[in-house]
């Protein structure tokens, strides 16, 4: 049975939409007892791609607020709360509780509670006499966002910042640390799974990895414990790796333009929680879903540009002829649309048409959603030049060199100032070793288009900081990560030519390749000096000892510390589409993130290290 992320998380919360009663077999909570939910922003960020509101009224929610908005009491109706466990939280529902809002309150939180604060919850509402209305307390491990069957965020924000923060302190760091592994064991204890761990030495993947190990070898000494049911798998076909790494290990995918449909979307119209707004036709704005329920999305979401265009044009063009054949069986006008009022003809045929009816209509709603998707998309590429600057990028980040004019006529030509910077980064990543006339040259350019340049500053530095990747020419392809790890923590391995070795002719990603090796477990010089975790083994024969923990793995969670995109995201899916048998990658990351969103908090790194103007980096 393959990891459905999206589908055990939607369990869980359903279960919990049911009073944490086992949910009847059509998969709804009991309707019979009418509730209240009460969440707070993270939380309904966590409900939104999963659950919508038509659903709540299936499981029994009649009403749904926002923990921080005033409230009137509603006598009794059950509340059910779901919010993160922080003290401000808590304090609310001392308050509600106080004021005898609800009749009873079952309590959810999204992440394990620290004692700390149940002893704040327990002595407010005995102080208030009101804890007879506290009817149950669950921690609900559910604290990251499921966007996708294999897609999670922890939806951390500025992560990659306040690692990378040259003034962060050692428990700054840690308490950052401390954040993502809390998130990752609730990903983990909702699959029910107990990994085993790999990652680079060095850097924020190794303390993720340790700690992450480390705490769930605490949680396994219970004997109740998240992943009982799992049962205690010791082969490493029946259990997934979980593959850990830093941002740094390929920053040129964070800030490249990508012409597929998927990145291409999140990128310029700013996909967020599966939802986009765009310029409609009369002018206002048009918003729309993109998830697994669409058909066009699903199956077309790794096409390029021009290819999404043709499809739309293709299954146009069919559901024209499908509805001229039903109007034509039915004695209806030719090339009208299909409305299911003028039918005539005999009565099997009527019948076929009106059964047919829902399906078009479906169909149509599809085709015009992402036909209006692809006029917002085509009027951004145009006045920006986006194909042009995806098609160079490739280019650059391929063969290493690019045309001088070409560079400088980029930077001069269309585009927003945000495109010229990424596009002046990519330069500066891809090459391997740039005179300074030409540095300062593009900084030119860049000045003269009025661009904030600390950003491309800030990355100039650590490549400087760096000088051993010159030597990456002569590094051979199966010794390039080895040499990366001994650099800079766990180094920025992509800030080199070093990356082109790491790309296989069809443009695989470093990210895709490395994963590939170590889900293959075989003798690998780039994956050798990778760190082995296994939470389930005794302490001191955990490490590289175990042959059993090297692989083959059918199935691998692949996580990125600092930000992932959609591009890592697909290339991960193709990556395990296309491995016979088929095997499965769940890929999450502390956010995603758009280039420009990626670029702005280098530009705050290059202001924290005195570098560049003074002036942030806009969003777009």
């Amino acid at each position: 049975m393959a990891l459905n992320l999206r589908q055990k998380q939607t369990e869980c919360i359903t279960r919990m939409l049911n009073l944490n009663q086992p949910v009847n077999a059509g998969a709804t909570a009991n309707e019979e007892v009418y509730k209240i939910l009460i969440y707070d922003r993270f939380c309904q960020d966590i409900l939104s791609p999963l659950i919508h509101v038509k659903d709540l009224r299936k499981h029994g929610v009649t009403l749904y607020f926002l923990i921080d908005k005033d409230r009137k009491p509603v006598h009794d109706v059950p509340a059910l709360y779901f919010v993160q466990p922080t003290h401000l939280n808590v304090q609310r529902i001392v308050a509600d509780a106080s004021k005898s809002l609800y009749d009873s309150f079952h309590l959810n939180f999204s992440s394990s509670v620290p004692r700390p604060l149940l002893e704040d919850l327990a002595s407010g509402t005995i102080n208030s006499d009101s804890i007879e209305r506290i009817s149950k307390v669950h921690d609900q491990y559910l604290e990251f966002v499921t966007l996708e069957d294999n897609l999670f965020s922890l939806a951390y924000k500025n992560c990659y910042l306040q690692l990378n923060d040259p003034s962060a302190g050692d428990k700054e760091i840690e308490e950052i640390i401390e954040k993502i592994v809390s998130g990752l064991f609730c990903v983990l204890a909702t699959l029910a799974v107990v990994p085993i761990i790999r990652c680079p030495r060095g850097g924020p993947a190794e303390m993720v990895a340790s700690l992450l190990d480390q705490r769930l070898r605490d949680h396994l000494l219970a004997k109740n414990n998240l992943f009982s049911e799992a049962g205690n798998f010791t082969s490493s076909f029946q259990r997934p790796i979980l593959c850990l790494f830093d941002r740094n290990f390929e920053l040129s995918v964070a800030i490249q333009h990508d012409f597929r449909y998927r990145p291409l979307v999140h990128d310029v119209l700013g996909l967020r929680l599966n939802r986009l707004s765009v310029q409609g036709e009369k002018g206002g704005m048009k918003s729309f879903e993109l998830d697994r329920s669409d058909p066009f999305w699903v199956a077309n979401w790794s096409l390029v540009f021009p290819e999404v265009a043709m499809e739309i044009e293709a299954q146009l063009k069919k559901y024209k002829q499908d509805v001229e054949e039903v109007n034509k069986r039915t004695g209806g006008n030719p090339g009208a649309e299909f409305d299911g009022t003028d039918l005539v003809g005999n009565t099997k045929h009527l019948m076929n048409a009106v059964n047919s009816l829902p399906e078009l209509t479906e169909r149509k709603q599809v085709i015009d959603k992402h036909t209006n998707i692809a006029t917002a998309l085509l009027g951004e590429i145009k006045e920006r030049s986006l194909d042009s600057y995806a098609k160079k990028e490739n280019d650059m980040m391929v063969r290493g060199v690019i045309d001088r004019s070409e560079l400088i006529g980029a930077l001069k030509g269309k585009g927003t100032k945000v495109d010229k910077l990424r596009f002046a980064i990519m330069y500066l990543i891809s090459t391997e070793s740039l005179p300074q006339s030409e540095v300062e040259m593009i900084e030119t350019a860049l000045r003269e288009s009025e661009v904030d340049t600390t950003a491309f500053q800030y990355v100039k530095k650590i490549k400087s900081l760096n000088v051993s990747l010159a030597s990456a020419n002569s590094a051979s392809r199966s010794n390039i990560v080895d040499w990366a790890e001994k650099l800079y923590g766990q180094s920025i391995s992509a800030v080199t030519a070093g990356v082109k070795n790491l790309l296989s002719s069809d443009h695989q990603l470093a990210l895709s390749r490395t994963v590939e090796a170590l889900m293959e477990g075989k003798p690998n010089p780039e994956i050798d000096s990778y760190i082995i975790f296994d939470p389930r083994a005794p302490k001191s024969n955990s490490g590289m000892s175990s042959s059993h923990l090297k692989g083959p793995f059918k199935e691998a969670i692949v996580f990125m510390i600092g930000g992932g995109n959609y591009v890592e995201y697909g290339s991960l899916q193709e990556l395990a589409n296309r491995q016979q048998p088929v095997k499965h990658v769940i890929y999450g990351t502390t956010e995603i993130l758009t280039g420009g969103e990626f670029i702005e908090q280098l530009a705050l790194l290059g202001q924290k290290m005195g570098l560049g103007t003074s002036v942030a980096t806009p969003a777009h």
